[in-house]
């Protein structure tokens, strides 16, 4: 076994596990201070916490609502995929931006995941009210971000050859337990 592999993907799993504490924590906040209660207001009419009432069924934005079934098991598959591809990512460090936006992307799924599990619904608290965008928290943050930067990792950072030797890593994990 490859010791930076293994060092690598074990520092992965030890952020996970801080972001989700903190995903985890502010939500436990919201549910205390925030239920029952008025919205605190950060910036007037652009920003504030305000408890989603019943919490969020769905998935972004209330998508697919009453679907947690699926949305664990998309989850689970997504992160256990996600946390294989950092494993196995080169040895070099053009890649451990990748591994960073993985990690965002696998901490926000465990994050909303756990709700799911434990509440049946997703805790959302941060509202923008500038624009009425959905209410979202922590874990969302996390993904988004995550994803956003990870577009623009693979359409403007990346080149082709960095693919292909992500792709060729992958592949010759495959070709040497055949």
């Amino acid at each position: 076994m490859n010791n930076y592999k293994i060092k690598k993907t074990l520092f992965a799993i030890l952020s996970i596990t801080v972001l989700v504490i903190i995903d985890q924590l502010t939500k436990m906040w919201a549910v205390i201070r925030l239920k029952d209660s008025e919205p605190i207001v950060l910036i007037k009419n652009t920003l504030e916490f305000y408890y989603l009432p019943n919490g969020n069924t769905g998935a972004a934005f209330g998508m697919l609502k009453g679907h947690q079934m699926l949305f664990l098991i998309i989850a689970l598959i997504i992160s256990m995929l996600l946390l294989f591809l950092i494993y196995n990512m080169p040895n070099d460090k053009k890649f451990t931006i990748i591994n960073v936006v993985l990690t965002l992307i696998i901490a926000g799924g465990i994050g909303n995941m756990i709700d799911r599990i434990r509440l049946n619904y997703v805790v959302d608290f941060i509202y923008f009210c500038l624009i009425d965008f959905p209410i979202f928290n922590v874990a969302d943050m996390y993904v988004s971000i995550g994803t956003a930067v990870l577009v623009i990792l693979l359409l403007f950072y990346y080149k082709e050859k960095d693919l292909v030797l992500i792709e060729e890593n992958i592949k010759s994990i495959f070709k040497k337990k055949v």
